[in-house]
């Protein structure tokens, strides 16, 4: 009895990590037709279903992005990461002048949504356990903070 038990929790635990990564849904060709028609450049896709949208990760030369789609192949958002070096002036000068100056910078992400248009997104740290997202215009202006796990 006591065998049974440690076999089937060995076998969950072998099958969880595949079934975590599952996709839940066939990509539908609306999407995909619409990524490569907005991204004709893109290699080593890598298609996510998100519940919600259909995520795309795909590099353009060495560079890595991801894009999100609906059911239907409307473009939602796009986003890469980029290095606080490649932020804009106006960006840097905002974080600059926020409550979270002090606070030590981990990333910095470049989205591009539907509704927005072009966002900068900060991920800073006060220490293990406080940690925000601040989203930022192009002109430097702190447009949300938002508490992230």
């Amino acid at each position: 009895m006591k065998i049974s038990y440690l076999l089937l929790a060995v076998i969950s635990l072998a099958v969880a990590p595949i079934a975590m990564h599952a996709q839940f849904r066939k990509i539908p060709a609306e999407v995909t037709n619409a990524f490569h028609a907005k991204f004709p450049d893109s290699k080593n896709v890598e298609w996510k279903d998100k519940i919600t949208d259909f995520e795309a990760d795909y590099q353009v030369g060495d560079t890595s992005f991801e894009a999100r789609f609906d059911s239907d192949g409307n473009w939602l958002q796009t986003e890469k990461d980029i290095a606080d070096s490649t932020m804009p002036a106006a960006v840097k000068d905002g974080f600059s002048k926020s409550k979270y100056t002090d606070w030590e910078l981990k990333t910095v992400s470049w989205i591009e949504n539907k509704s927005d248009g072009i966002q900068y997104r900060l991920l800073v740290r006060k220490n293990a356990i406080e940690k925000r997202f601040l989203y930022f215009d192009t002109s430097g202006k702190l447009l949300k903070d938002a508490i992230t796990l």
